[in-house]
């Protein structure tokens, strides 16, 4: 089965050149092709392709958000964001407004063949520094969550505590800097080690910041 594909970019070299790459190919066909969001709007809900190409830069207009009015319409056509972009707020802007895909428009012809039917066919195809992007976002909000949860562990006087460990400061001068023992000092420091699954301060300051 052919994929029906449309195309919506406000620069005519670029939109007629998507257009030629699509007609080219005998597995693909071009049935529509869009300069504005606008007439995107009013154009892709009635030919129904299975997958759009998207500019996020409409000039009047922005892509994304063409996207994200579309995308509740007719939920099962797929929209792949083929631009110059590669700013992580509009990666996932994007992604977040129902995109399916998300490539450059330096990729060669074949590889955009090639991602066309990955998404066709239930792939969510990304140029290779999108994916990167994506999956560095993922880790440092990963990070991010285990730090909260690390932080939940400890109660206020035990991260207070930690906090001045990290400034290299001795029991005693931390002791004296809270108006406690110690005795007490070394307590809450036990405590820590154990809910952070430590042996020494190194360790414990390490984990608590992330590092």
């Amino acid at each position: 089965m052919k994929i029906n594909v449309c195309i919506v970019d406000d620069n005519k070299d670029i939109r007629q050149a998507l257009e030629e790459v699509i007609k080219l190919s005998d597995d693909y066909v071009c049935i529509g092709s869009y300069a504005s969001c606008e007439e995107a709007l009013d154009g892709i809900p009635d030919v129904h392709p299975h997958v759009v190409l998207m500019d996020i830069n409409l000039g009047t207009g922005s892509g994304i958000d063409c996207v994200r009015k579309l995308k509740p319409q007719v939920p099962d056509i797929l929209y792949m964001m083929c631009t110059v972009y590669e700013e992580d707020e509009k990666i996932f802007e994007a992604l977040s407004a129902g995109a399916n895909g998300y490539i450059l428009k330096k990729t060669a012809p074949d590889k955009l063949l090639e991602a066309i039917r990955e998404l066709h066919e239930g792939g969510a195809p990304m140029s290779s520094q999108i994916a990167r992007k994506v999956v560095a976002a993922f880790q440092a909000k990963s990070l991010a969550d285990s730090q909260a949860d690390t932080l939940g562990m400890l109660s206020n006087r035990e991260k207070e505590i930690l906090e001045l460990l990290a400034k290299g400061m001795l029991y005693k001068e931390i002791a004296a800097e809270l108006f406690i023992s110690q005795e007490t000092v070394r307590k809450h420091v036990y405590h820590i080690y154990e809910k952070l699954h430590v042996n020494n301060r190194i360790e414990a300051i390490n984990k608590f910041f992330g590092r």
